[in-house]
């Protein structure tokens, strides 16, 4: 059986959760919305018996520090490069999903010699995701302007975030009831502790500092091979 090891660490001026398991080349795992590092849970036990597996919760999700401000993808991505420079960790293979994608991208761009190999799933650029917002995308993807209200969303879920976290799990997976019962608790349990909404609202709340960002350096090619999977 693997053991997972849950830590905290000071990195990039905030207290940081992560786990982690196993040894051999390192690999980083970024989670995205609405999800925690427990979002891993059946990847990790996979992995570990090959690779050293570091799992950490973003700024402002699960057990990592949620500050007023920070959640610019390349302050995010500062974020781990620190992580790793604490945990004694040098190149990694890099995988990040939804939100953590953002994050991974935009690490490999700032920081391309800390990355062997990058897998992004389910994930848009963030300047492509601008690019195409029109009326019609924006209806489908509402909560993407719903979160960069302020304080709102906030005011809204508080005490409700069994019924703004159901909706997303049932309607984003395939079979409505995947994520449930003990699991569904667990993310019912982050998302209901102090400042866990505001922090995952603050993620979307960055878009205008993410697509500048994103801007900067859109002609930048990401040398290292890269694996992008859509569910």
């Amino acid at each position: 059986m693997t053991t997972i090891r849950r830590a905290t660490c000071r990195a990039n001026g905030i207290r940081q959760f992560y786990l982690e398991a196993g040894a051999g080349p390192p690999i980083v795992l970024l989670h995205g919305f609405p999800e925690t590092s427990f979002a891993w849970r059946f990847q990790i036990p996979a992995l570990a018996p090959h690779y050293r597996v570091i799992a950490p919760d973003l700024r402002g999700y699960g057990e990592t520090d949620k500050p007023p401000n920070g959640y610019d993808k390349r302050t995010m991505a500062n974020d781990i490069v620190e992580l790793l420079k604490t945990l004694g960790v040098g190149r990694v293979a890099l995988i990040g999903h939804d939100r953590g994608a953002r994050v991974a991208t935009r690490l490999v761009k700032d920081h391309p010699d800390l990355v062997d190999r990058l897998v992004v799933m389910d994930n848009v650029p963030t300047r492509i995701v601008a690019r195409e917002m029109t009326a019609k995308v924006a209806r489908e993807y509402w909560f993407f302007m719903f979160h960069q209200i302020p304080d709102l969303p906030e005011a809204l879920i508080a005490g409700r975030e069994d019924i703004w976290l159901r909706h997303f799990f049932s309607d984003w997976c395939h079979d409505p009831m995947t994520i449930s019962g003990e699991a569904f608790e667990t993310y019912v349990k982050s998302y209901s502790a102090p400042g866990a909404v505001r922090g995952a609202m603050s993620d979307y709340r960055a878009s205008a500092e993410d697509i500048a960002q994103d801007l900067e350096d859109a002609e930048q090619k990401i040398r290292r091979p890269v694996l992008s999977l859509w569910g």
